[in-house]
């Protein structure tokens, strides 16, 4: 385990009664590791309980990157890059869902992969009309096949998040908007303005109702909290495989993997 404090991959601050949490590892395009996922989960808790604390913003440094998932050059203590190991990304995941706040994402460049998941779990979504979201999962031999897939079909359908996770495309702001993955797109030069403004609007709300409201909505996708569970454990399996090595390997040596050898 890490020490959380000081943080070194994120920035945590309280802006007005809305706590700020950025993935800061613009070099990597945020993608975290295993002590960026404890830094996350620590700055989310410690959101939870501060009263002064109304509305939470998860971002990416930067202009390029909200996050782009795991960073597969990672292999910080039992984090391997990919998701799962040692350190659990279930935590950052429940954090996000669980917190009695309304968690704005704050879409500003690429949220790809694991970055994708945490952006569809957040409450809302807002993006600048640069950003790019979409799944690599299967192209690197990889899969979040817990809320990553049940709760991402609840939001766009079950047809839209196959494509997703199948293609693995990438789609502009304005194609997540109209599928439901983002409730709005704004000009880049006008995310900050955006986001400011609905962070004041739900200050302005009562905390109470904003809590229940949303433990309400999280009752009725709350089965799927046991799918990724087991899911996170059939990863972990997955990733000890020679198929699943050869799509890190890969992307690493920067090539097309090899998947047919394992067809058979």
């Amino acid at each position: 385990m890490f020490a959380v404090l000081p943080y070194q991959d994120i920035t945590y601050e309280n802006k007005a009664g809305a706590a700020w949490i950025t993935i800061n590892r613009p070099k990597v395009y945020n993608a975290f590791r295993g002590r960026t996922i404890e830094e996350l989960t620590h700055a989310f808790l410690t959101a939870a309980s501060d009263k002064a604390v109304g509305v939470v913003v998860l971002t990416g440094a930067g202009d390029k990157a909200f996050c782009t998932g795991g960073d597969q050059s990672a292999h910080d203590g039992d984090y391997d890059g990919r998701g799962v190991v040692g350190l659990p990304i279930d935590e950052l995941q429940s954090a996000i869902r669980d917190i009695p706040k309304p968690v704005i994402a704050r879409i500003n460049g690429y949220a790809i992969g694991g970055g994708n998941v945490l952006a569809t779990l957040c409450d809302l979504s807002i993006a600048a009309d640069t950003a790019k979201l979409g799944q690599v999962g299967p192209k690197v031999g990889s899969v979040d096949a817990g809320w990553g897939t049940a709760y991402l079909a609840r939001i766009v359908g079950e047809k839209k998040a196959r494509e997703i996770w199948y293609l693995c495309e990438q789609y502009t702001a304005e194609e997540a908007r109209q599928m439901g993955l983002v409730n709005k797109v704004v000009p880049a030069d006008q995310l900050d303005a955006a986001v400011d403004d609905w962070c004041q609007k739900l200050m302005q709300r009562s905390p109470t109702a904003l809590a229940l409201a949303k433990r309400s909505f999280n009752c009725d996708t709350e089965s799927i909290r046991g799918t990724s569970m087991f899911a996170l454990h059939a990863v972990k399996m997955f990733y000890d495989t020679a198929e699943s090595k050869e799509g890190v390997n890969a992307f690493n040596e920067k090539r097309a993997p090899d998947f047919h050898q394992f067809t058979k």
